[in-house]
């Protein structure tokens, strides 16, 4: 094939275009551009992709075997120069030029509609939802894949056919018959005894309506995503309210505080009970701190991340407790408009402290006895069984074994739920923690109430000590905090603690018969060793309340000794 060389005159749009339209074209080479109407002066490029630019035309006489000159410019003198060229070289004047611009725009603007149009065919054919086009008369262009397989009509059964007639009660008929958009039309496609949810809009162009489209999905499809949202959202609602139920332990074994021996025992108790998953009973009088040794507990168990639920038996109506440990299902009773979690099933993989565990009632002792024997349950009002992995940790004040007695507690959950059984001690044994509890609540104290307290006077420990503190260390918090709150000074006395409490005991004075003085001497030492504890800070106590030194005590208690050896 011969190759025709051309050269194209102008640099501007229309000779670009003239470029773009010839450059890929087989047989044609481009051997330069022309840009006479800028001059040489200036940055003006010397080439295009690699094709010379001249800027004076007089060049155009030396350029070899040049065939074809295509001009763009529209200038007199151009022409004129044109006229010169010698030999058989064709010449394009810019009236051809002008057609040849023309066609490439148009060329360019097919492709690009072809590109439109191929792109939305992709997105049509991919969309699971079925998809028909009819123009303003109603004859239908185009179906996508998803009417074919919702409806079971092919595209050739349906194409070229007016909707009108085929499915004249349809979205697609009634916006067009209507003249406006139509949503969430139930009816079934013509032709087919497919039900559809359909919405259908119209086409408009410059204000005009060219046709109408509509979008449909199978009934059935619906109402399964409906209920697939009823779902979600009855089950973002029990995520929602289980969020606001599950708690994480407060405590740990460092703030249980104390030095005592019976309070290190039931420590050492616990800490071995929680690398298990072992069921534990925590006894002890109201106050002593049995919640915070579940917290503790929890914590140091291999379930520490997991949720730590607390039940507290006895502040929960009877005919509540059990919706609240197992939970209840939709309708199970008047007002019961949505399921609700139980305890036990927040608590899954995690810890359930059933605090009062010995006020609860016969009937649902047996539900929790065998909650803990299968790890399973129903809500109230419901048949599904729930499986749940739960650490129980119960707690009460009572003599579960006299309640045994009397025919209020089940013998098989009290052994079911007394697998590690750890007793918490009152107050009154370990009195020589009073220093160390009191000294930790004037410092939590004085943070919260804004006070600079910095400690107990002599006679004011002298009442601490004095007293057996039946509300136990519950009763502490409450004694210190009264008196803190109305206290200015730095030191907390005798009389701050007897203004406020008047529930201390007293010893009331009694006549003694008289003795001798070294009897009396064993007396006095006896009884406040009993009042005080024979452990080494009780000895400092009872040597100070005595009046005499620690040393003197020892030696008092040595000479004494072999004659009362209780002491």
């Amino acid at each position: 094939m011969q190759t025709i060389k051309v050269a194209i005159i102008g640099f501007g749009a229309d000779g670009l275009s003239v470029y773009n339209l010839l450059k890929d074209l087989e047989g044609i080479e481009i051997a330069c551009f022309f840009n006479p109407a800028q001059g040489p002066a200036g940055n003006y490029p010397a080439s295009y992709e690699g094709i010379k630019v001249f800027y004076d035309l007089n060049a155009i006489f030396d350029i070899e075997s040049l065939d074809v000159v295509i001009n763009t410019v529209k200038d007199r003198e151009v022409e004129e120069k044109l006229k010169k060229v010698r030999g058989n070289v064709s010449v394009i004047e810019t009236r051809a030029v002008n057609l040849m611009v023309r066609l490439f725009k148009e060329k360019q603007e097919l492709l690009k509609i072809k590109r439109i149009q191929g792109e939305l065919s992709a997105i049509l054919n991919s969309v699971q939802e079925a998809v028909e086009v009819a123009d303003k008369s109603g004859v239908i262009k185009y179906v996508n894949p998803a009417f074919t397989r919702i409806t079971g009509i092919p595209p050739e059964d349906r194409i070229g056919k007016n909707v009108l007639e085929v499915s004249p009660d349809g979205a697609l008929a009634m916006a067009l018959r209507q003249g406006k958009n139509v949503f969430g039309h139930r009816t079934r496609v013509g032709g087919s005894n497919a039900e559809v949810i359909s919405n259908a809009s119209l086409i408009t162009v410059d204000g005009s309506v060219e046709g109408a489209v509509v979008v449909f999905q199978h009934f059935t499809d619906v109402m399964r995503l409906m209920d697939e949202l009823r779902q979600r959202t009855t089950m973002i609602e029990n995520l929602s309210d289980k969020f606001g139920q599950v708690t994480t332990c407060k405590y740990t074994f460092a703030d249980i505080l104390g030095n005592s021996a019976e309070l290190k025992k039931a420590i050492q108790v616990a800490e071995k009970a929680a690398r298990s998953n072992s069921t534990v009973l925590l006894l002890g009088e109201s106050g002593t701190g049995k919640e915070l040794f579940a917290h503790a507990i929890h914590f140091a168990s291999p379930r520490r991340e997991k949720p730590f639920i607390k039940v507290n038996c006895a502040a929960i109506p009877e005919n509540l407790l059990e919706s609240e440990f197992f939970g209840y299902a939709k309708g199970a009773f008047t007002g019961a408009v949505k399921s609700k979690i139980g305890k036990f099933e927040l608590a899954h993989g995690g810890t359930i402290f059933l605090d009062e565990i010995g006020d609860m009632n016969l009937n649902l002792q047996g539900k929790l006895l065998r909650v803990l024997q299968e790890m399973e349950f129903e809500r109230v009002g419901g048949n599904q069984t729930i499986r749940v992995d739960v650490r129980v940790i119960a707690a009460t004040n009572r003599n579960l074994r006299e309640l045994i007695r009397q025919g209020r507690f089940r013998e098989d959950l009290y052994y079911r739920l007394n697998v590690v059984e750890i007793t918490v001690p009152p107050l009154r044994v370990r009195k020589e923690d009073l220093p160390i509890l009191v000294n930790n609540l004037i410092v939590k104290l004085n943070r919260k109430l804004g006070k600079k307290v910095k400690g107990l006077s002599r006679d004011a420990e002298e009442v601490l000590y004095s007293y057996d503190w039946p509300g136990n260390v519950r009763e502490l918090e409450n004694v210190v905090e009264r008196v803190m709150v109305t206290v200015d000074g730095e030191i907390l006395t005798k009389n701050n603690f007897v203004q406020h409490v008047s529930q201390f005991k007293t010893v009331p004075e009694r006549d003694i018969d008289l003795l001798p003085i070294d009897k009396m001497e064993q007396i006095m030492i006896k009884k406040a060793l009993s009042k005080y504890g024979s452990t080494v800070e009780g000895k400092r106590r009872a040597a100070q309340a005595l009046n005499i030194s620690l040393a003197t005590l020892y030696n008092k208690l040595k000479k004494v000794k072999s004659e009362d050896s209780s002491i």
